[in-house]
């Protein structure tokens, strides 16, 4: 039991063949914004949308400038998913926006239940001098969001 007042974290672990490797978001402390709430608190799908995000940014920071993170669909033929955003609708959907391999745009929305993603090394985009990073992003808008009252826009 812990003390009157002292955060309680939630359990994450992760086993690897090499302690050679960059650190898994696992092993990474989670930001003030994730934090300061108890996943208790938290309906399943903030939840999930909150380490998907840190998952995302961590994912990026390993890739070279050559490629950026794609989400592949795994129980479908829906191919990979450009991810260029990322949201979630309390209490339990998640929902993924952004272009698949032909630049079509693609949204995939689903029930926290069902949660399995894939992320992926994705070449980038022809022409663009830098590599797309939505993962940095999306952690500066939990940090915004950290800071509204419940349904403030």
């Amino acid at each position: 039991m812990s003390a009157i007042g002292e955060k309680k974290h939630p359990r994450r672990a992760v086993a690897r063949c090499s302690d050679h490797d960059a650190p898994t978001a696992e092993e990474t402390p989670l930001p003030p914004s994730v934090a300061d709430t108890p996943p208790e608190d938290k309906s399943p799908a903030e939840w999930a949308y909150q380490r998907i995000i840190l998952y995302i940014q961590n994912f990026e920071e390993q890739l070279d400038n050559e490629h950026e993170v794609a989400m592949g669909f795994t129980g479908s033929d829906a191919g990979v998913l450009r991810i260029e955003g990322i949201g979630y609708f309390a209490p339990d959907i998640v929902t993924f926006y952004g272009t698949d391999l032909t630049g079509t745009k693609t949204q995939l929305v689903q029930h926290v239940s069902q949660l399995n993603v894939i992320l992926r090394a994705m070449p980038r985009e022809k022409g663009e001098d830098e590599p797309y990073r939505i993962g940095f992003r999306l952690a500066a808008d939990l940090e915004r969001d950290a800071g509204a009252t419940p349904g403030e826009e």
